[in-house]
């Protein structure tokens, strides 16, 4: 994981971040079947972001990357389809987590916690808009970007910099991510489990609308 002081010299603690560079869940290689579905269910140190009613027959729950392009195509992609058709219907619960891979993943999560607090439907906004600018902030232009979102959603450029250099924060999504990668062995992004069962890589909607029905038809 190779990040240049430079890129965050104004909104990054490089020392902050640097407790979430000593974790690389690249290099687990153990592969084991998905743990029960009550292990996935369980937040660890942050509370769960999530679209959909707590009671829906089937919860699917996506760890990600903000800098993932294979996460960020199928935000654009699939995502909208499976809200409307089965979020916004009440039939999924959809739940968000953070599965940083690189120092920059980590601060996109970090902003849009601060921005979002405990507004669920205002964090999948956050989320979407860095998702779709990814090009921009992850390849350039990283602190200025991420600033500018910041103050675009309320937040002055102190609680940027503030946001961006907590480490309480940091060490809650590590410790999240240590243990989706130990207990539930993600290790790559994007990874979904929908009702306890892991799917690795991007879906279709095709495929995922199978799984959804298949579940549905047997409550």
């Amino acid at each position: 994981m190779i990040i240049t002081r430079r890129a965050f010299a104004i909104a990054l603690s490089l020392t902050g971040l640097a407790a979430l560079a000593g974790f690389s869940p690249l290099r687990l290689i153990a592969e084991a079947m998905a743990q029960t579905a009550s292990d996935v269910a369980k937040p660890v140190s942050l509370p769960d972001m999530a679209l959909g009613p707590a009671n829906a027959p089937v919860t699917i729950t996506e760890y990600a990357s903000m800098t993932c392009p294979h996460c960020a195509a199928f935000n654009e992609n699939v995502f909208p389809k499976i809200k409307s058709e089965y979020i916004d219907s009440g039939k999924v619960r959809y739940v968000f987590r953070e599965f940083p891979l690189d120092i920059k993943a980590a601060a996109g999560s970090m902003l849009a916690r601060c921005i979002a607090k405990d507004d669920a439907p205002k964090y999948f906004a956050v989320i979407d808009l860095l998702f779709k600018q990814q090009g921009e902030w992850v390849m350039k232009n990283t602190a200025e970007t991420l600033t500018r979102i910041g103050k675009q959603a309320g937040l002055t450029q102190q609680q940027v910099e503030d946001c961006l250099k907590d480490q309480a924060l940091l060490d809650k999504i590590a410790a999240d991510q240590k243990f989706a990668a130990e207990v539930l062995k993600v290790n790559s992004t994007p990874t979904f489990f929908i009702n306890g069962e892991r799917l690795k890589g991007a879906m279709s909607f095709e495929e995922l609308d199978e799984k959804i029905k298949s579940l549905l038809k047997n409550q």
